[in-house]
């Protein structure tokens, strides 16, 4: 068994979307002068690698500690959709994704992480691809970029609508090409809140 971490480590000086403020990771206590180590975290719940509940854009939506546990496992299928623009529904209907599933994009824009054009000139999800996802009854879609659409987020309403969650800011995705079975393994912070950080990983079976 073999698990691949899908998830930007949090770090001070980690990229935000434009306007947000800094996160901040400073230490507060240590072994020689305090005699434990401890650190003090303070952070917008979009930054880094986090899960959107649909409080997020839906007034009186559910928060991320709504949402029972097995919401966040589910066996995992890839969309390689490198070099798209927008990806439509047309990807999802070959993709083999069904009810239940977690469906990760690949764009490729990891790479891009530490850029100004990775909050700049990101791929988007089209309505047809949102409204296909409903349709087959996928419980979580995940891209390694900021967003899956821009202002009025019609996609983020489509799909947190039905709650559907959303991941955003994965990485390394492009180490589950060619592996046709895997379980995702996305645990966010049970906050009360609009969304949190979260570890994801992909567990190869």
């Amino acid at each position: 068994m073999r698990y691949i971490d899908l998830t930007h480590a949090f770090v001070a000086d980690m990229p935000v979307y434009p306007g947000d403020p800094l996160p901040e990771l400073v230490q507060i206590a240590s072994l020689d002068k305090d005699g434990y180590t401890d650190h003090e975290i303070k952070t917008t719940l979009h930054a880094g690698t986090h899960l959107d509940a649909p409080l997020h854009m839906l007034a009186g939506g559910k928060r991320i500690s709504d949402f029972p546990p097995d919401t966040f496992f589910g066996r995992g299928c890839l969309i390689d959709a490198r070099g798209a623009a927008l990806v439509g529904a047309d990807f999802l209907d070959k993709s083999g994704a069904g009810k239940g599933d977690i469906v990760l994009i690949l764009t490729g824009f990891a790479q891009k992480y530490r850029q100004p054009e990775y909050y700049e000139h990101y791929p988007e999800i089209d309505a047809g691809f949102a409204r296909q996802a409903l349709t087959l009854g996928v419980k979580m879609i995940g891209l390694d970029a900021p967003s899956p659409d821009r202002p009025p987020y019609q996609i983020h309403k489509l799909l947190l609508g039905e709650d559907i969650l959303i991941m955003e800011n994965l990485t390394n995705l492009e180490e589950l090409l060619g592996i046709s079975e895997f379980e995702i393994i996305a645990l966010p912070t049970k906050l009360q809140a609009d969304a949190a950080p979260a570890r994801v990983v992909a567990r190869i079976v």
